[in-house]
């Protein structure tokens, strides 16, 4: 029994060490493999989960990589580095806010870490940029909206022998109806983004699950018209057989 847990436990250093190899030469698909394979012998080990989960991030899996750090922390809750690594995702699919809450979670348990501190600084710069971008955009889109509505309005004076727009009010009412205008679409597209980043954690759609399902649901509707059919017969027959007598 010892002899085979030394196996064991060698063989998942081992896999460890091929995958720590790969991350460095960036060969992250490859070392996905070694700790994946590490992980089948050794389900329980945290540092495995949270290796993973950077070489996940770096080919940009983000579900995944989330997924694993998740794991480091419900298997080593006072691991700083599952928290770090949670935070990593987070900040890198834009999840500001609770990347904040992540790091600070890892500072908790390791205070004054200058990598953390870094991440936090740089987390901070990021989340602000983006309350600003939520707020400057919109009046942005305003402001190209005036411009485009005072464009409109001169166009329609200097290159119409009659022009639509005369009244002073309704050429105030067209620019600003084109300011609204501008407003709310670049309101829209913020929105957009904003829905397209919280997207980015969302599980992959897998494709071999649905092509089951449907295949599934194709033979279920087969076996349903082929019992109808011959219900449908014997239906006939018995109506027959009364006619007969």
């Amino acid at each position: 029994m010892t002899a085979t847990s030394n196996s064991s436990v060698d063989e998942v250093l081992e896999y460890k060490e091929k995958g720590n190899t790969c991350v460095r030469e960036e060969k992250y698909e490859e070392a996905i493999l070694h700790y994946s394979h590490a992980i089948k012998l050794d389900p329980k080990n945290y540092s495995l989960f949270s290796n993973r989960s950077l070489a996940f991030l770096k080919i940009q899996q983000y579900y995944h990589a989330h997924e694993d750090a998740l794991e480091a922390i419900r298997l080593k809750p006072d691991w700083p580095k599952g928290y770090f690594r949670k935070g990593e995702v987070e900040a890198a699919t834009f999840h500001f806010a609770e990347a904040m809450l992540s790091y600070r979670c890892a500072l908790e348990l390791i205070p004054n870490d200058p990598i953390v501190n870094e991440a936090i600084k740089r987390t901070t710069v990021l989340l602000n940029k983006e309350k600003k971008a939520n707020e400057q955009v919109p009046w942005l889109g305003a402001g190209i909206g005036i411009i485009i509505g005072v464009v409109i309005v001169l166009a329609d004076q200097i290159f119409t022998a009659k022009p639509a727009v005369t009244h002073p009010l309704l050429m105030a009412a067209l620019t600003i109806s084109v300011a609204l205008i501008g407003y709310a679409l670049a309101k829209a597209f913020r929105y957009y983004i904003g829905c397209q980043r919280k997207g980015l954690l969302d599980a992959p759609l897998d494709l071999l699950k649905e092509m089951k399902k449907t295949d599934n649901d194709m033979n279920e509707t087969k076996n349903v018209a082929n019992n109808h059919h011959r219900f449908t017969k014997a239906q006939a027959r018995l109506k027959l057989r009364k006619g007969k007598t």
